[in-house]
């Protein structure tokens, strides 16, 4: 990877996972790491063990399932008048086996990894266009080849089921990243706009899942594919990181590119540039999906040179 220095990324969700081990291999590069997550405890923690390396960083509180709260996240950030030159819009979850909703209403997985990113990223804005070299890495995930946006149902309101809610909004993630760089790119702007995604990786993301009363057979079936994947061909969290720390530093990154594992069905292996689905690349769909986005958010963005 290429040494940097004195940048500052801001990750989200990076008090566990593929997050804290990005913001690990990202401090120990000469990054400045601002960790930012709704888990204080976790989040400390990965502060101090970068502190404790001789790297950078700070923790700032940051609820992605509430829309009052992001603006409050991104009003300190602009505050501080920083150019912020990385953001790395890694938060995740498996959703629950019952459809929920965050504070806003939004379904929980599409309102926290789609809406809530997309809030965050154009509040941000002023900030990210303060560095000489911007940029914004969402991350994705393989399964996005399997979702779909459907507008009719956008928020799974409809036969919710844990697996459409992730791999749907797991693909809005791709497709806002996409978007986003066309979108600065018709405006010429200088940042770009790129997706990662972790191949098969261990973290706790499934937690919740594993203390859920599983009594639907399709639910236990869900449960058991995903340790059996992970078991057999599932890479650690800090090699899953890779992709991610590859997007957000490498001189030969591309606006509008996916990164992750360049291995057998991109399920692990060295970092380097992938191949997102063909529906991922539906630029009326991601258009339209962006317009839903800035009407549910209330979220304008100001892509053009100040």
């Amino acid at each position: 990877m290429s040494k940097t220095t004195n940048r500052r990324v801001m990750i989200t969700g990076a008090a566990s996972g593929i997050g804290l081990e990005a913001a690990l291999q990202l401090a120990a590069q000469g990054d400045y790491v601002i960790v930012a997550d709704r888990n204080e405890a976790g989040g400390n923690a990965v502060v101090e063990r970068i502190i404790a390396a001789g790297g950078s960083a700070e923790f700032r509180a940051l609820d992605l399932a509430d829309q009052q709260r992001i603006r409050a996240f991104a009003d300190r950030e602009l505050s501080e008048a920083k150019p912020l030159d990385v953001l790395i819009n890694n938060a995740g979850l498996l959703p629950p086996m019952e459809r929920a909703t965050t504070s806003d209403g939004f379904e929980l997985m599409f309102g926290i990894c789609h809406l809530g990113h997309f809030a965050l990223t154009g509040q941000l804005l002023p900030a990210l266009l303060r560095s000489a070299n911007p940029r914004v890495v969402n991350v994705s995930s393989m399964s996005h080849s399997g979702g779909e946006i459907d507008f009719d149902d956008l928020q799974f309101e409809q036969n919710y089921a844990s697996s459409r809610a992730y791999a749907g909004t797991k693909l809005a993630c791709l497709m806002f990243a996409l978007e986003l760089n066309r979108r600065a790119l018709a405006a010429g702007s200088k940042l770009i706009s790129v997706s990662a995604h972790p191949g098969v990786a261990t973290t706790p993301i499934a937690s919740g899942w594993k203390q859920e009363n599983r009594r639907k057979l399709m639910d236990r079936f869900e449960l058991f594919a995903y340790n059996t994947f992970n078991r057999w061909f599932g890479q650690t969290a800090a090699e899953g990181a890779l992709p991610l720390v590859y997007a957000a530093c490498e001189a030969d990154v591309e606006g509008g590119g996916y990164y992750g594992p360049t291995g057998f069905k991109q399920m692990s292996g060295k970092a380097g540039r992938v191949a997102p689905a063909p529906r991922a690349l539906d630029e009326a769909i991601a258009a339209q999906l962006w317009e839903e986005s800035e009407r549910l958010t209330g979220v304008n963005y100001e892509l053009r040179p100040g």
